[in-house]
């Protein structure tokens, strides 16, 4: 799992949905910050102990599941191994890689039946299911010129979908390359989640933008991707900036 090392998410201090009621939930090393329009945080406590168990079990029996950086072949009896090690193999990384949207989507996919605008952050990363249009803010770190420029429209509906960011110069996750942020919208939070990791690792400089840019586009499963690394910004699919 991640580090046991508390991590300070600053940028929460930016979010707000005033029109959502709004709760922590803090596990071992998983924080997830959840907006609904109800007050679910037993639901949402008990999900998330659930999942993380799931995963945690999955971790002692078989410990490559946690240390690889490229596909496995496992078969488990939880839903949530199983779409990991399915995405990962999609997208070429190991199945960590999608850890955070996993936990992210398979709480939301739990809690969906309870409420019909949710929204679970999960160390950057997005699971949605909103009835309105939100706006995201994208963090590329402190010495990016997109600093505090770049805002993606995410359109309301009636199906979830997940927004996950990979960076080599921001945050904790391990990546190959080196963007400023890579960002992925995609059906599944899980998907996103790899993507972000598989994209991003592509691009070493600003030479090997057309390459990710490809490599996204070869996987049905992706709505959108955004590349910033120093002063390039490259997008495919369907992309609101804002």
């Amino acid at each position: 799992m991640e580090s046991q090392q508390y991590i300070h998410r600053f940028y929460r201090e930016w979010t707000s949905a005033r029109d959502l009621k709004v709760i922590r939930i803090r596990c071992s090393e998983t924080d997830l910050l959840v907006y609904s329009n109800l007050n679910i945080y037993d639901r949402a406590l008990s999900a998330t102990l659930k999942f993380r168990k799931q995963i945690e079990e999955t971790i002692k029996k078989h410990p490559s599941f946690l240390k690889t950086l490229v596909p496995i072949k496992l078969r488990s009896r939880y839903k949530i191994i199983n779409t990991m090690i399915q995405k990962s193999t999609l997208a070429g990384v190991g199945p960590m890689a999608g850890v955070a949207g996993a936990i992210a989507e398979f709480v939301g996919l739990d809690l969906l039946p309870y409420t019909d605008e949710l929204i679970i952050e999960n160390g950057g990363d997005i699971f949605i299911r909103s009835n309105k249009d939100r706006t995201i803010l994208i963090y590329a770190g402190e010495g990016s010129p997109f600093k505090d420029k770049i805002k993606i429209c995410l359109r309301g509906g009636d199906r979830p979908f997940g927004v996950c960011t990979s960076s080599g110069k921001v945050g904790h996750s391990i990546s190959h390359g080196n963007t400023d942020a890579t960002v992925i919208i995609a059906r599944s939070a899980v998907t996103a989640d790899v993507f972000a990791t598989a994209v991003g690792n592509i691009v070493k400089n600003e030479d090997n933008i057309e390459e990710a840019l490809e490599f996204g586009r070869t996987c049905s499963e992706l709505r959108c991707g955004l590349i910033l690394i120093g002063k390039k910004m490259a997008a495919w699919g369907d992309i609101e900036l804002v």
